[in-house]
Order: C-alpha cells, then sequence, then structure tokens
C-alpha cells in the first residue's frame, strides 16, 4: 500500500478522533490539571476538617499503634460512627487521622461510590467532621472529591470509567497519528518548518503551525498519560501484554491462613507492619470486613518513587500477624515496577514538584488542540461547502 492511503486513514482518524472526544479530552486535561495538586489543594479549601489543631505545650506529634487503636476505638464506641473499615494515619504533623466507612449497599454500574470519610485531630483524638467522598459538590468539602471522580469516573460509576478508558484508547491513537501526520522529511529545512510557528498575515496559517508544532512536543507526553488513563481503567487490555514479558502483581482475593484464635486489633496490625517495614511510614489500613479476610496495610518507604500513601502492600494475616503476601516496589519483578510506574508519571509525583507543574502544563494542552483542530478544520470545510 502507498503512503497516500495510509496518510489519508491516518488523518481520518486524528480528524474524527478529535471531534468526537474533543470535549472529553479538555474535560480530563483541565481536572487532571487540578488534581495533579489535590491534596494542597484539599487541606487549603477545608483547614477546619484537614488540618490539625495546635498541640499544646509541650505535646509532641506521634503516630504509634497505641494511638491509632485508641482512635479505633473512639470511633467504634460512638454508635454515630461505628468501626471504621480503612483508617489513613497522619503524614505529618499538620495532618488528622481519616476513617473511611464503606456504604452498605453495592453502587449500581451508573453510581458513583460514595465512602463516608470522618476526620480525628492526632492531639486532641477528637473527631473535627466529616464529608462523603465520591459526591459531587461545589462546597469546600466537595470540590476536590468531584473534581476527581469527574475525571476518573465522570461521575458515572464503572460505566463512566469504561468511558474515561476507551478516551485513553482514543488519545493514544491521536498521539501516534498526529505524529506520523507530521513527520516531515528528513531534512534540516523541512523539520524547521515543521517545528516554526508562522503568521504571515494568516490566522489560518497560524492555527494549523501552531497545532503541528505545539503537537510534536506534546504528543510523546500526551501518548504516555494515554497509556496510564488505560491502565487504569481499562487494566484488562494492558495488563495481559505486561504479563506476556514479565511477571505482572498477584492481585487474586487472599483469606487468613490461620483460623483460629482471637483477631488482632488494628493498632497490633500496624505494629506487625513496623517490623516488617522499620523505616517506611504506614500509610493506610484496611481493617478485615470479615473474620476469614486479613489485613490490607499500605507503607511508603523512603526510596519510593510514589508519594502519598506510597506503593508497598502487606496482606497480613488477621490472627497470626505474618505476611501472607507482599507487593514491595523497590524490588518487584519488572512488569510489576513498569504497572507500579504509571500512576507516578500520570500524575507526575515522579519528578516531584517540577514533574506535578510539567503534567499541570500539559494538562492544557487537549484545549489549545480542540480550539487550533477545530479552527484548521472548519477553515478547509467552508470551500467545499
Amino acid at each position: 500500500m502507498s503512503q497516500r492511503p495510509i496518510k489519508y486513514l491516518f488523518a481520518k482518524l486524528h480528524l474524527y478522533a478529535g471531534l468526537w472526544f474533543g470535549t472529553l479530552f479538555v474535560l480530563l486535561g483541565l481536572t487532571g490539571s487540578a488534581i495533579a495538586w489535590m491534596p494542597e489543594l484539599d487541606a487549603y479549601l477545608n483547614p477546619s476538617l484537614l488540618q490539625a489543631s495546635n498541640p499544646a505545650p509541650g505535646q509532641v506529634f506521634q503516630v504509634t499503634p497505641r494511638t491509632l487503636q485508641m482512635v479505633v476505638e473512639r470511633l467504634a464506641a460512638d454508635p454515630v460512627y461505628g468501626k471504621p473499615s480503612q483508617i489513613n494515619p497522619p503524614a505529618d504533623a499538620r495532618d488528622v487521622y481519616m476513617a473511611s466507612y464503606r456504604q452498605a449497599d453495592k453502587p449500581s454500574p451508573l453510581r458513583q461510590a460514595i465512602v463516608r470519610q470522618v476526620m480525628v485531630d492526632p492531639y486532641t483524638l477528637q473527631v473535627k467532621g466529616e464529608r462523603d467522598w465520591g459526591r459531587f459538590g461545589l462546597t469546600r468539602p466537595l470540590l476536590m472529591s468531584g473534581m476527581f471522580h469527574l475525571h476518573r469516573y465522570l461521575l458515572s460509576g464503572e460505566v463512566g470509567k469504561t468511558i474515561t478508558g476507551i478516551s485513553g484508547v482514543m488519545l493514544l491513537l491521536m498521539a501516534i497519528s498526529g505524529i506520523y501526520l507530521w513527520w516531515p522529511r528528513l531534512q534540516w529545512s523541512a523539520i524547521r518548518r515543521a517545528l516554526t510557528v508562522s503568521h504571515g498575515g494568516s490566522w489560518p496559517r497560524f492555527n494549523y503551525s501552531l497545532h503541528k508544532a505545539a503537537g510534536f512536543f506534546a504528543a510523546p507526553v500526551l501518548a504516555v498519560l494515554a497509556f496510564s488513563g488505560i491502565y487504569f481503567n481499562l487494566p484488562q487490555l494492558v495488563v495481559p501484554l505486561v504479563d506476556l514479558v514479565s511477571t505482572v502483581p498477584d492481585t487474586a482475593k487472599l483469606k487468613n491462613a490461620q483460623h483460629d484464635g482471637a483477631v488482632l486489633d488494628a493498632g497490633q496490625a500496624m505494629a506487625a507492619a513496623q517490623q516488617l517495614y522499620p523505616q517506611a511510614r504506614v500509610s493506610r489500613i484496611v481493617l478485615p470486613p470479615k473474620q476469614d479476610q486479613p489485613y490490607e496495610i499500605r507503607v511508603r518507604q523512603p526510596d519510593e518513587i510514589a508519594q502519598g500513601d506510597g506503593a508497598t502492600r502487606i496482606t497480613l494475616d488477621a490472627r497470626s500477624g505474618q505476611a501472607l503476601r507482599i507487593r514491595d516496589p523497590l524490588t518487584a519483578p519488572y512488569g510489576e515496577r513498569f504497572l507500579g510506574w504509571q500512576f507516578p508519571l500520570h500524575s507526575g509525583q515522579a519528578f516531584g514538584v517540577g514533574g506535578r507543574t510539567f503534567i499541570t502544563a500539559f494538562g492544557l494542552m487537549p484545549l489549545l488542540f480542540m480550539l487550533t483542530g477545530t479552527l484548521v478544520w472548519w477553515k478547509r470545510r467552508r470551500p467545499r461547502k
């Protein structure tokens, strides 16, 4: 097949993917730019909810198995709250304990799951307030929740998650086809023209040259973001491919190996995780929903690329305290490490503040491409009409 039909097919793919999915790309880009700074923005918007009170004179910040268990017991003893399904200890002296409660009913495919979050002050151990994470709203407590779930689920549960995954496939195809359509002859003069934004008294020329030149620099980044978005929302398309060349993480549900004896409390589970990783910070403890199920604990090691809660996962027998499975990103097989890199790359965390700033800037690129691409398409469409 000659290059002309191939180029025609790529041009049509690029055009119609942009026309059909352009608005969705813009929405995902803008919300992605915002949630790259979600922890900071959320704490800034909700200081009374997400920031700890000032400690009393001589009071020292500490998160220990004993203080964590005190928080769990205090909530469990209060009929307004009850025993949480998950608890996140504070990350620093200004952070709070966050207890989460699963909703009783399973959400429908079109309905977003709602998680009740209750915040507890680390110094007074008093409840500071609560909110429903997953509920859309323009109030301060719900603004970042709505932004995140709009970006990930389009506020439509699993159906929206699938649509977002499909949009990632289309964005990847657009990035690949855009590079193919941009590719000039391997001559310096042709490459320079392809990378030059010119006006020459013509706004259509300016739009076209800006679209091409900006696309060359943005396409590789957007391709990486698209691929990671596909992995998050449609892992069944990505994991089997990675599994062909390397080992992927084992995500099968496990049960306790020991079936008799008392179940460890949350503080004891935290202490067991600290024995396994003394230098790490315990960031998340999922309490067993049933008697035969283990603890799921997340810790962050100092050398991890993932920020926030980290990516070290421990499945802990709820009775013996022995590790049933450990997923350590620092020693994992290359396939698991590759998949573990996807979120730090997608969010910019892999390169610190500079990386998140970079992702924020590139979240604006779909808007630029939709505007310039639509103007180029409209200009070419008018003479035939």
